[in-house]
């Protein structure tokens, strides 16, 4: 596979025609090797509109979804962001490019291991992965300016929303089977939140619950 000319194909069919056209996430993107977060037995299928199975059942989100999402989220260059589901670690990757610092939250230990390895093959250090549950967020380190839920959720935990500064954006796909709503809300005021539907989709549901435990690196 010509690993270049499929790169530039996914940019023309897929995330510009989805009306990504923030440059820092354009370069975020180009950055970012998708093909390094992708399971070996499925690097040919890096670049297609394909959501890419991983170990425990999960799976990437495909590239647009990823792209629209980066893109309402905006993390700025001091922001601190917290993802719940990291996966095979690209989103966090992708998010690491632009924030200072990144706290990712994944119930799934194999899918933790993983996410470590790509992450420090991609040479990424702003990042820190948490085995466990996201569904009461990441206390610690809260207030965050962006937080990413890279899963379904049948609703919005409330602990969430009180984890986001003031201007702050929150993430989420929210519903069943067969639509859900990618989701933004903005924390406008202590008490106030504008809630945005950006597009109707359907991704894995995030799994139940867990004991916690620190990856660091």
């Amino acid at each position: 596979m010509n690993i270049e000319l499929a790169r530039r194909n996914m940019f023309q069919s897929q995330i510009r025609p989805w009306e990504v056209l923030d440059p820092e996430v354009l370069d975020s993107l180009s950055i970012v090797k998708r093909e390094h977060f992708v399971p070996a037995a499925h690097r040919n299928l890096a670049f297609a509109d394909f959501e890419i199975p991983l170990p425990c059942g999960q799976h990437m989100l495909t590239p647009k979804i990823e792209a629209r999402i980066l893109q309402a989220a905006a993390p700025l260059s001091r922001a601190r962001v917290l993802e719940i589901g990291t996966g095979s670690g690209y989103m966090a990757a992708l998010l690491a490019q632009r924030a200072q610092r990144v706290l990712t939250i994944e119930i799934h230990a194999e899918l933790c291991a993983l996410a470590q390895r790509n992450l420090y093959a991609n040479g990424t250090s702003n990042v820190e992965i948490i085995h466990g549950t996201g569904a009461q967020g990441g206390r610690a380190g809260a207030p965050y300016d962006a937080i990413i839920v890279s899963g379904g959720l049948s609703a919005l935990p409330s602990a969430l929303l009180t984890q986001l500064n003031i201007g702050g954006r929150l993430c989420a796909f929210i519903g069943t089977a067969p639509i859900m709503q990618a989701r933004r809300i903005t924390r406008i005021q202590e008490a106030e939140y504008r809630t945005e539907d950006l597009f109707e989709t359907w991704v894995e549901p995030l799994k139940g619950m867990g004991c916690v435990s620190h990856f660091r690196f």
